[in-house]
């Protein structure tokens, strides 16, 4: 206001020999609000040959020293009876170590565990700290011989995914990602295109933690630390009764690679770079 006022006596006095000032100042009208913009979409990769599911392993070796840390929240759809007794499939010791630390990560849920675990599955997709994306409803494997776990049909595939998505919306998950990590990691060419109506990117791993049924939680930290590199994605466990070392690993872990220099990220963001 102060500025309009002075710039109209400048006015004023320069036209005073000829007419008499009787400039007003007009209203300043505020500018539009913007539209707000729609969240963008998660990034995903191009489907591969012959428009199979794309497969995800690392990312990039040369965009700055990032890692990923992954987890799987495993239960297969005959474990309820064994859940009933007692067996805990979920770890609230491990997320509570993750959210201390202040590490993004990506968590790989089965629908199975959203169902047995919804309060927590609710809390996982609704902390930005996270993201949720699809391991599959039953964990059953999608190629036969995958480490002794029961299969699932060829044609029946397709809606395992789509019923552990369904599962997570039951949830409470509101954007659950459109990644999926097939049980044991292990795919077939027949997987890759039974899965491509689904419009998920497949997301394997370069970094094998084994953290499984591991009671050694130095062993496992060491051998993530001499595998991890630039852009590698690091596979671990989010149940407890199958994985009862990963908090303890991931309290020694975070702090070492974070001295090396290393920035925890989630599976997206490694996809978009």
């Amino acid at each position: 206001m102060i500025t309009l006022v002075r710039r109209v006596t400048a006015a004023c006095v320069l036209s005073a020999a000829l007419t008499a000032c009787a400039a007003t100042p007009q209203p300043v009208r505020p500018a539009p609000s913007a539209t707000p913009m729609a969240p963008s979409a998660p990034p995903t990769l191009a489907p591969g040959p012959g428009g199979l599911t794309p497969v995800f392993k690392n990312g990039s070796r040369t965009h700055g020293r990032t890692v990923a840390l992954t987890f799987d929240a495993d239960m297969t759809a005959d474990q309820g009876a064994r859940a009933a007794a007692g067996e805990r499939f979920d770890n609230p010791g491990l997320i509570a170590a993750l959210r201390a630390l202040k590490v993004p990560a990506t968590v790989f849920m089965t629908g199975r565990w959203a169902e047995q675990y919804p309060e927590q599955a609710r809390s996982l997709g609704r902390d930005p700290l996270f993201e949720v994306a699809n391991h599959s409803y039953s964990h059953y494997a999608f190629t036969d011989d995958c480490y002794g776990l029961p299969t699932v049909s060829g044609d029946r595939m397709r809606a395992d995914v789509e019923r552990a998505y369904a599962a997570f919306r039951r949830a409470g998950v509101p954007d659950a990602r459109p990644y999926f990590r097939f049980p044991g990691g292990c795919y077939d060419r027949r997987a890759l295109k039974a899965l491509t109506p689904v419009g998920v990117t497949a997301v394997q791993w370069d970094v094998v933690s084994g953290d499984a049924f591991a009671t050694d939680a130095e062993a496992v930290t060491r051998q993530v630390l001499e595998g991890v590199r630039p852009g590698s994605v690091v596979v671990m466990h989010c149940t407890r009764s199958a994985a009862p070392t990963t908090e303890r690993v991931v309290r020694a872990l975070v702090p070492q690679l974070r001295e090396r220099g290393f920035r925890f990220v989630k599976v997206s963001e490694l996809i978009g770079s």
